[in-house]
């Protein structure tokens, strides 16, 4: 019943299943580093399976922490019945999760990477540097099927786009690619918003530590994937101890089931703040997919179920950007995003300054995630920090429509 369920039940009852034939509630949390063994050869036999990429047998030892641990693999379950997959691997971070992808694709023996432009910056510098074994063919999505080659192992893409908000259309990336993987990092749409898996993509990733938490307290990153590429994940963890700490598991499972309510309450703001926005004297463009032009492919309600919740505004310059960012007083200056409180970064000078620079995000972009407080209070204090901004000597409360 809970597969057919829409997706606000599914957030408040994935990864529950058997917690009340156990007489609880809410999920226990389980700190033990280590499991008792059974016999030396069914000891050796559970590690042997769990180190190589398996699932815990029934009856069997967990063995160890790193190898397997029973609130990381309710999370995981959870984040598979809401994107639709065969499985999903938790990792410590959204970086530890891609960087598992990276290693996972390299000892395959497909070190080569199609990747679309933005991505977060973490991102591109691990693909740029060659830090994994990987190398990198930079692409748009019209170039994807000319830069395959024999060794690619994977076409990575981000949408909506950090920090622009691009929408790419994954499905026909996916067509490009034939038979590459394409992971799409999902960390801004959510799956609320937008299921990769459903569109062709092999991998859906998230940097856990944004939306799924959503309340700026703990660090996780999540892949959700087919059972081939469950497999390989595991391995890589187990092998390179980039494990989910089981708090952590517990604050983003926890943080899932009120992700549909959280995400749709911040993207119904964001839609406001876009619009009045649009027009203002100091503000060259406001970025937004769900303006009027932004969308050209037709993408929200076809691929994506909504704009989402972050905004990007051109102010025109570097100068004008830093005043306004650090004019932002309600809107914390801050890295991050996806959390219940807004904030607003710098991404040339921040999150994505280690990008070529032609690449980077122009000087006078400015990135906003926006929270959960009233639509009215956030937009005094953008008007507030955009005249602390603007050489413009004009009243915008006056020019722009509440």
């Amino acid at each position: 019943m809970i597969n057919d369920a829409r997706i606000e039940t599914r957030a408040v009852h994935a990864g529950m299943k058997g917690l009340r034939a156990a007489g609880l509630h809410v999920p226990p949390i389980d700190f033990s580093a280590t499991s008792p063994l059974g016999g030396v050869e069914s000891g050796g036999d559970s590690y042997e399976n769990l180190a190589m990429g398996g699932d815990l047998v029934p009856g069997d030892s967990a063995v160890y922490q790193r190898l397997w641990q029973p609130g990381v693999a309710r999370f995981e379950d959870a984040m598979s019945e809401l994107e639709g997959s065969e499985g999903s691997v938790a990792f410590s971070t959204g970086m530890a999760a891609l960087t598992a992808c990276l290693l996972a694709s390299v000892t395959a023996g497909k070190p080569h990477v199609v990747a679309l432009r933005p991505l977060y910056g973490g991102s591109d510098h691990v693909l740029a540097t060659g830090l994994m074994g990987t190398s990198v063919t930079w692409v748009t999505a019209e170039q994807v099927a000319s830069a395959i080659r024999d060794d690619t192992g994977l076409v990575i893409l981000e949408s909506p786009a950090n920090p622009t908000l691009e929408l790419t259309d994954i499905r026909a990336v996916v067509d490009a690619a034939g038979s590459v993987p394409v992971l799409v990092d999902n960390t801004f749409a959510t799956p609320v918003l937008q299921r990769p898996l459903e569109l062709g993509a092999a991998i859906s990733l998230h940097s856990a530590t944004k939306y799924l938490g959503g309340h700026g307290d703990v660090m996780g990153g999540v892949v959700a994937t087919n059972a081939e590429w469950v497999v390989r994940l595991r391995q890589v963890r187990a092998l390179t101890g980039g494990l989910l700490h089981p708090m952590a598991a517990y604050l983003l499972h926890r943080g899932l089931r009120t992700l549909p309510l959280r995400v749709r309450a911040q993207q119904a703001t964001a839609g406001l703040l876009a619009s009045r926005l649009v027009g203002h004297p100091a503000i060259a463009r406001v970025l937004y997919p769900g303006l009027p032009g932004q969308d050209p492919s037709g993408l929200i309600g076809r691929q994506t179920e909504g704009a989402g919740s972050l905004i990007a505004l051109d102010l025109g310059g570097y100068e004008a950007a830093a005043r306004f960012t650090e004019a932002c007083s309600l809107i914390t200056h801050a890295v991050s995003l996806g959390g219940i409180d807004s904030l607003v970064q710098h991404p040339a000078s921040l999150t994505h300054r280690p990008v070529e620079a032609s690449a980077r995000p122009g000087a006078g972009i400015v990135r906003l995630s926006i929270g959960l407080e009233h639509v009215d209070d956030l937009y005094e204090d953008l008007l507030d920090a955009l005249e602390a901004a603007s050489p413009v000597a004009l009243d915008a409360r006056e020019l722009v429509a509440p």
